[in-house]
């Protein structure tokens, strides 16, 4: 009841947003991203080899988690409308918001089976693996909820981008740059509307914000081996704790949801505010180091 309570206050900013959201985002067609002059040189029963590959390793992960992150769809739906089932607007954005996904995991999969970046065989086991453990997030709260999508779809929005800056490949950087579009219009709906929740429950809001800042992971929760990947991925400098700290936490948590201008905030609350601005500076220690040791390396 609680949350029924607070999403229905929720309700005309969130009307604001989708409508927002709709005069703002341009329709587009997976099938006119992709390079389809490949075809022709496309032998499906052909074994793959890393010869055939022209990325490295690590954006091959990178390629791996961001395209099993989207089709791992059906079960953010699931617990997405839990958390904010009964809200009509809300649903409806649901809706909108997976069908958008959705393209996502066809112009990226159409990409990679004609340019043989990844070995297909190697992809669709791990699709079936995924989407059969049908793990993802599980927030405990519409708040949680909030405070994790906001996160997640600029994490997400981050990787598709860096990913697609290191394919050195035209046509890839296009696909991965129209799909971190999306993400963006994606992460400045649950933003703003996180920053309302702000305003209406602010303890409430600002321990969710604590929970989810401190415990967030990289999109990629179930893949399987997904801590080597992610490994990989650092690496590559597409997504780190540098990043994670001066592209996720610093800016959202800190200038646009602006968390120590936060008043009437209960003891926990408080406290909770104290945590999260101390993890985004350990965040921010951690990335530096990982940054010199990779300097010192190089």
């Amino acid at each position: 009841m609680q949350d029924a309570a607070l999403l229905e206050q929720l309700v005309p900013r969130a009307e604001e947003l989708v409508e927002r959201h709709l005069d703002t985002t341009k329709e587009w067609f997976p099938h006119t991203f992709v390079p389809w002059e490949l075809g022709p040189e496309v032998e499906p029963d052909r074994p793959w080899t890393e010869a055939d590959s022209r990325v490295s390793a690590g954006v091959r992960s990178a390629l791996l988690v961001n395209l099993l992150t989207e089709d791992n769809l059906p079960y953010y739906l699931r617990d997405i409308q839990r958390l904010f089932g009964g809200t009509e607007v809300l649903e409806y954005w649901t809706r909108r918001w997976t069908a958008e996904e959705g393209r996502h995991a066809i112009v990226i999969r159409d990409y990679l089976t004609l340019t043989r970046a990844i070995c297909p065989v190697v992809l669709e086991r791990a699709r079936m693996d995924q989407v059969t453990s049908g793990e993802v997030p599980d927030p405990p709260s519409a708040l949680h909820g909030l405070a994790y999508l906001s996160l997640q779809e600029m994490a997400t929005r981050v990787a598709h981008r860096n990913t697609g800056k290191v394919l050195d490949d035209p046509a890839g950087f296009e696909v991965m740059k129209r799909v971190a579009a999306d993400e963006n219009l994606h992460f400045l709906f649950y933003r703003d509307l996180a920053a309302a929740a702000l305003e209406v429950a602010p303890s409430e809001m600002m321990i969710a914000i604590d929970a989810e800042a401190r415990g967030f992971e990289m999109p990629g929760t179930g893949i399987t081996d997904f801590t080597t990947h992610a490994k990989a991925i650092a690496r590559e400098g597409i997504y780190d704790f540098s990043i994670h700290h001066d592209s996720i936490l610093e800016p959202i948590v800190m200038r646009q949801w602006k968390i120590e201008e936060v008043t009437a905030l209960s003891d926990e609350a408080e406290q909770a505010r104290d945590r999260v601005i101390a993890h985004i500076e350990r965040v921010r220690r951690v990335g530096e180091r990982q940054r010199a040791r990779q300097l010192s390396d190089a």
